[in-house]
């Protein structure tokens, strides 16, 4: 496996500037910008499929060579570091760290899983877990939700292995894919719930689109809900009840809530400041619906979503916890995820590039000269089964931000409402649930070994599919 991933290095780094080279002699009816940023572009594309080095040293290095081509200055290049995107997302992943520090989605997950409505049938449990999966990955990452109930359903898993029910094996595996697979179809409801979100929702903001916490979670939810309900009844035709021990898993699961110390102050300081961030996040969409447009304007443009976030955390800094210590301190800023974070700049930047150099309109207007408003639908489906497919093999973040730009290229040829098929793309982007390395929830829970490839791949390709046309379904009935 290393040598094959240092032979896949090596290919990346031949193929990548010989084609861009290729790109940039091709007689193409572009201005000189444009054509470079191509180049880049076909360059940084194969640089991430092909993992040559980090992620977010690509985008950096894309945007680098921009600016040593000439094709825009090193100030305007790097703004996008400082985009309001990036400080929503170190406010709420430093949010999130304090609720893992301290203990509070643990103790959410097992208050939840403790209630016996959850423990009275194999097929209970599975909701049980995919419910918390669900909800929780609204707010923290779904690489922590995941690991957080993976070693919990192990201990169902162990304790159910002794009494001999039916379908063990697929209640196993269908218990491991419904905390991964509703960890990440959670994660998309909201603006927080993940990267690809953000960074979405930063070039529908350049697009002069109003995003908000409360319209992105009014239009997300219908679409991530139709899809984890249609997950569970797939699970429930597989599932019985036969030779069930619910004393047993209850036992387990009291021991484990037992276990829990007192609510310490840590976890009420996060309680504090994570309400703040969501009472802030919520309030001005809720004032545009309610018609108040004067209050939305001043809280739109006095705290938007990116400052609240990063005045939660703030509070976080301040407040202290029962050690004497400040609830959060510079240690943990150590744990901040700078890859996502420098990934969200550079490729926010090129992402800019790509469109005010009239490249996106030149690939627009070669799209569009191939798709006509009668076949719209068509289209969208197309898009958004490109985008769950490419995902599978490629990181959902880099994914977007460059499919993202041209997809913008296309659509204002077509003259068709952006905002929708836009929005439906980036929720696609969250619907990779195939193959162990499409998402980290996938990794975790198929590092288990528990979960043969050939059944993940199965059921994972009906979920690609079905969510893509619930997505499809979807922006088209907001479209209209």
């Amino acid at each position: 496996m290393e040598k094959f991933l240092k032979l896949k290095k090596i290919l990346g780094l031949i193929l990548a500037p010989l084609l861009a080279f290729g790109i940039y002699l091709l007689p193409l009816e572009l201005n000189d910008k444009a054509h470079i940023v191509f180049s880049i572009l076909v360059f940084n594309i194969i640089f991430w499929l092909f993992e040559v080095i980090p992620l977010s040293m690509t985008a950096l290095l894309g945007i680098s060579i921009a600016v040593m081509l000439g094709v825009v200055s090193v100030k305007e290049a790097f703004k996008s570091l400082g985009h309001p995107i990036v400080l929503l997302f170190i406010g709420s992943f430093l949010l999130a760290t304090s609720m893992s520090k301290y203990g509070l989605d643990r103790r959410i997950a097992l208050n939840i899983l403790s209630k016996d409505i959850f423990l009275k049938s194999p097929f209970r449990i599975i909701i049980g877990f995919s419910i918390i999966a669900y909800f929780l990955s609204f707010w923290i990452s779904n690489t922590a939700t995941t690991a957080i109930l993976l070693p919990l359903s192990l201990g169902i898993i162990i304790i159910l292995k002794k009494t001999n029910i039916g379908n063990f094996d697929k209640f196993t595996v269908f218990l491991l894919l419904s905390i991964a697979y509703s960890s990440s179809i959670g994660g998309a409801t909201t603006l927080v719930g993940t990267p690809t979100n953000l960074v979405g929702a930063g070039f529908l903001e350049e697009l002069g689109y109003d995003v908000n916490f409360v319209n992105w979670f009014l239009y997300a939810f219908p679409i991530t809900f139709l899809t984890y309900l249609f997950f569970l009844a797939y699970i429930k035709l597989y599932i019985k009840n036969k030779n069930y021990s619910f004393q047993d898993v209850k036992a387990l699961i009291s021991g484990e809530k037992d276990k829990l110390p007192k609510i310490n102050r840590g976890e009420i300081n996060t309680i504090i400041a994570f309400s703040f961030a969501v009472i802030f996040w919520v309030l001005p969409g809720i004032l545009n619906i309610l018609g108040m447009e004067d209050l939305y304007k001043f809280f739109k443009s006095h705290l938007p979503e990116g400052l609240v976030a990063i005045l939660s955390a703030i509070l976080l800094f301040i407040l202290p916890a029962d050690n004497g210590k400040n609830t959060l301190d510079s240690n943990d800023l150590k744990g901040l995820d700078w890859d996502t974070i420098l990934l969200f700049g550079g490729g926010i930047a090129l992402g800019q590039l790509i469109m005010k150099t009239g490249l996106a309109e030149y690939i627009g207007n070669k799209v569009s000269s191939v798709v006509s408003p009668e076949n719209i639908i068509l289209f969208i489906l197309i898009l958004i089964l490109s985008m769950v497919f490419l995902t599978e093999i490629s990181s959902n973040t880099a994914t977007v931000l460059t499919f993202v730009p041209i997809l913008i290229g296309i659509l204002k040829e077509l003259n068709t409402n952006a905002f929708f098929i836009i929005f439906g793309v980036i929720i696609a982007g969250s619907f990779a649930f195939m193959l162990p390395i499409a998402t980290p929830p996938n990794a975790i829970v198929y590092g288990s070994r528990l979960i043969p490839l050939k059944t993940m791949v199965k059921v994972g390709l009906i979920l690609n599919v079905i969510g893509a046309i619930i997505i499809t379904c979807m922006v088209v009935i907001y479209s209209s």
